[in-house]
């Protein structure tokens, strides 16, 4: 046997996930010397023994649950004559190049303490180790000590720093551990709230990430008295419940969502309703679909057990346990996650019955992530706790980018070398809370990658906002037309260097000449796009009006049909009809759009679903939770010079039902698309497809579509590691700047 020194740097998400104390045991295991520590690219060690191969084995395949390794550089050094011990010594500083791990639900370890009456942890909300608890939300700066988070204030007491100095226990360098005797405080009982909720109330408590609204989900009044207090007429309200045997009373779960339901990362994930009215149809009003959460702090899971009894143990962490509770944010008028203990005082106090706090500041504001699961695969539609600031990786290393994101469901995202740190979901940037909270997130993820970026990215749309600060950084610029951007993500996603043919599907997009558009076929190649399609374009009565009031979508396709009796018998009870009709007939006020969100827009109104949108997509998704069984209108769609419209179609729902019209616009819609794609496939001689847009977060288009496009041997790629709506476009931004000739 040879002895041998390594030295060894770690890069990935190896800082405050237990990865030093990881290395230390296999260290000793294998009777190895040497020393561990972090540093500001990651971990570094330098080891010494007869069985360093075995050590690297054993280091990869055996990692802590939270730890994420991107890459691994080793090296033969010299060899230390007198080494007689493995240690870890103190954190490097330095240029910073490392990733912090994402905040994480309760680790199974923490839960059997927190249900120990012999454990000092018994029953305290905050307990937390280094595999579970809070991470970016509390973290100031990197690397990540506990210095630099906001538990500084907390002294350890005699326990909590033994455990802390400890490199065999748990809680060594756990930055966030604590207990009853020297960390954070509920301003409230956890009986005290639990007997609130119970009473009916609507409770404000704050969370990891933010203040969450909670209460009873099958209190049909505290329901809609939330809705009458938030202002918030039918967007839906996710629910948590103790497991995901307790959410099959409500829900049908299968394999692939339950695996992310109970995933260490804890989003919302959106699964089909039961026949049985288990919750008040308030809840959800409409749709098929619920969002579902199960419990991620220590404070949910006590709620939890003061609802079954206060059992000992954790045995009835397993029980079918019939109550619910709505878990919602607690802001107000599209403002951001509240954060801050005083302004939470002054604005939720007519929204919540009892506002409840503890004493340890928020540093990050975190929503929770919310995904659903499609062709077996999960799908984002936000992206935040559980997830942020984990990095996408690059095809390729690419100058240091910021993009800026969309108007809309905006993100940034920031560029290090081969890796793309996408934010957490910020908002939509309309009012000056949420433009504050962007400034201050891009200030903060900047300082934690140490990066400074060599050109920026933006929206090409003239007005926004993003748009409008761009050339402030004094760099270089790059407007991104938005479908472009929509692609280009999922290019940069899957890898794909090689042209590409790309469907965007969404609402809105600023077009090359100022149109609307929404309903695209590009061919990508390289870093540039063409328009080689697009969906035949819909007149806006009113202009953005139109896609709030999808009534009037409906008056645009029936005016195209030459039906204008048939808009004045469904629609005689809206103001200024004739009005509306002659702006159509005349083309005033009508500006043109491709969009595939209207097209949905129109077919929910022309039957019956909705007429006014009360958030983004409500007519859609009304529309999708109709469908049973889809079917095809064979002579249902035209395609003329790459053109596509769906007007046939249009038509033959005015003499159906809603359900069957709903089966039959998306069997149609689907067919129609299939034929057109591989047409323009069969033309350009490319197989690979890009699919992203707002729109393909309807599960029934997005699996129909890609099903029917394998069946003609083409390569349908959807994107997965961000939403393909909005939330993602920033990846696209920064992918086309960062490859752009003059910044390169």
């Amino acid at each position: 046997m040879i002895l041998e020194r390594w030295k060894i740097h770690v890069y990935g998400q190896v800082q405050g996930v237990g990865f030093r104390p990881h290395v230390y045991r296999i260290a000793n295991e294998l009777n190895l010397t040497g020393w561990v520590q972090n540093n500001a690219a990651g971990v570094v060690m330098e080891v010494q023994g007869t069985a360093l191969a075995n050590f690297i084995s054993k280091l990869t395949t055996q990692l802590p649950p939270l730890a994420k390794i991107d890459k691994i550089e080793t090296k033969y050094i010299s060899i230390e004559a007198d080494e007689i011990k493995f240690k870890i010594i103190e954190s490097e500083t330095g240029s910073v190049s490392t990733n912090i791990s994402p905040d994480a639900a309760t680790c199974l370890d923490c839960l059997n303490e927190l249900f120990n009456p012999n454990s000092r942890f018994y029953h305290y909300p905050f307990l937390n180790c280094t595999q579970c608890g809070p991470r970016l939300s509390i973290t100031r700066n990197l690397p990540y000590d506990r210095a630099k988070t906001s538990m500084d204030i907390f002294a350890l007491c005699v326990e909590c720093k033994k455990d802390y100095e400890e490199p065999d226990n748990r809680r060594y360098h756990a930055q966030p551990t604590a207990c009853s005797k020297c960390g954070p405080h509920l301003t409230l009982s956890i009986d005290a709230i639990a007997e609130s909720i119970n009473a009916g109330k609507i409770v404000a408590i704050k969370g990891i990430g933010g203040y969450q609204i909670i209460c009873d989900a099958k209190n049909e009044k505290t329901v809609a008295t939330l809705r009458q207090r938030k202002n918030r007429i039918a967007k839906p309200f996710a629910v948590v419940c103790l497991n995901a045997r307790s959410a099959k009373n409500l829900v049908t779960i299968n394999s692939e969502e339950e695996q992310q339901l109970t995933h260490w990362t804890r989003p919302i994930v959106l699964l089909r309703k039961k026949d049985q009215k288990s919750l008040p149809e308030s809840v959800a009003p409409g749709l098929a679909h619920l969002g579902v959460i199960l419990p991620y702090t220590p404070l949910h899971y006590l709620l939890f057990n003061y609802f079954a009894g206060k059992p000992n143990g954790c045995e009835w962490l397993d029980d079918n346990l019939s109550h619910t509770l709505i878990m919602t944010s607690a802001n107000s008028g599209g403002n951001p996650l509240l954060i801050d203990d005083d302004v939470a005082q002054h604005e939720l106090k007519n929204i919540a019955d009892i506002i409840v706090s503890y004493n340890r500041h928020i540093v990050t504001r975190l929503d929770d992530s919310v995904l659903r699961i499609m062709n077996k695969k999960s799908f984002f539609i936000r992206r935040a706790r559980g997830f942020v600031p984990t990095s996408i990786q690059l095809p390729q290393a690419i100058p240091s980018t910021l993009a800026l994101g969309s108007y809309l469901k905006n993100t940034f995202c920031i560029t290090r070398g081969n890796e793309a740190f996408i934010s957490q979901h910020i908002g939509d940037l309309k009012n000056p809370a949420t433009i504050e909270f962007f400034h201050d997130t891009l200030n903060q993820m900047l300082k934690f990658l140490d990066v400074k970026p060599e050109c920026i990215a933006y929206d090409c749309h003239p007005d926004l906002y993003t748009t409008k600060i761009a050339r402030e950084f004094n760099l270089p610029y790059f407007a991104i037309q938005h479908h472009h951007a929509h692609l280009a993500s999922a290019a940069a996603e899957h890898h794909i260097a090689m042209p590409a043919l790309g469907l965007v599907l969404d609402g809105y997009g600023y077009g090359e000449n100022g149109e609307a558009w929404g309903g695209e076929l590009l061919l990508l190649e390289k870093n540039h796009y063409r328009r080689v399609g697009h969906f035949q374009p819909l007149p806006l009565p009113g202009g953005d009006k139109a896609s709030q009031e999808p009534w009037r979508m409906a008056c645009s396709v029936l005016h195209l049909l030459g039906r204008h009796n048939e808009i004045r018998k469904r629609y005689a009870n809206k103001a200024h009809l004739e009005l509306l009709i002659k702006m159509l007939k005349n083309s005033l006020h009508c500006p043109l759009t491709s969009s595939c969100g209207r097209l949905f827009d129109a077919a929910s109104a022309l039957l019956g679903l909705q007429d006014i949108s009360y958030y983004e997509g409500h007519a859609a998704m009304r529309l999708e939770s109709l469908v049973t069984e889809t079917f095809i209108l064979s002579s249902g769609w035209k395609i003329d010079k790459n053109v596509f419209s769906l007007l046939p179609t249009i038509e033959k729902l005015l003499t159906c039902d809603p359900v069957a019209g709903a089966n039959l616009f998306h069997g149609t819609l689907i067919a129609g698309l299939a034929e057109w794609i591989e047409q323009c496939a069969q033309k350009t001689q490319i197989r690979t497809i890009l699919m992203s847009g707002g729109c393909f977060l309807n599960q029934v288009l997005a699996e129909g579509l890609t099903t029917a496009l394998r069946a003609k041997n083409l390569v349908p790629l959807l994107p997965q590691d961000l939403p393909p709506n909005d939330g993602g476009i920033s990846l696209g931004q920064a992918w086309i700047a960062g490859r752009t000739e003059i910044c390169v």
